[in-house]
């Protein structure tokens, strides 16, 4: 309940609605995982959490973007493999956004891959809290 609080004393400082589904929650919770992530895996470093904030909204769009594409394309594979196959997909989002920014910096492609997975139980355990 506490980070739940926290959270929306956050959304209601940028002006945004505090709903589970909403853009700025999802980046919020992003954001959150990265910088846990990070922590615990040497081979991702992230600058600062505001760095986190804007990593997160990359990957948003990008994930709009190219991920949906890359899911389409992909789709035989990950049906094959019961679905981890999307954890590629996410890994090499992952290393675009990389690429694209100077606060973040993931080693090898392992590290995003791992950083992948990580970051999909970590959202999962912050919409359960929440």
């Amino acid at each position: 309940m506490i980070l739940l609080d926290s959270v929306n004393a956050v959304l209601s400082e940028l002006g945004a609605q505090a709903s589970t589904g909403g853009f700025w929650m999802r980046t919020l919770l992003n954001a959150l995982a990265l910088m846990v992530a990070a922590h615990f895996l040497k081979g991702v470093q992230i600058r600062s959490f505001v760095t986190a904030l804007i990593v997160a909204a990359v990957i948003a769009l990008l994930n709009s973007t190219l991920g949906i594409l890359l899911d389409f394309i992909t789709a035989p594979l990950n049906w094959l493999s019961l679905g981890f196959f999307a954890f590629i997909v996410d890994a090499f989002i992952l290393r675009i956004t990389d690429r694209l920014m100077d606060g973040i910096k993931i080693d090898t492609f392992g590290w995003a891959l791992i950083l992948a997975i990580l970051l999909s139980v970590l959202n999962g355990v912050f919409l359960w809290l929440i």
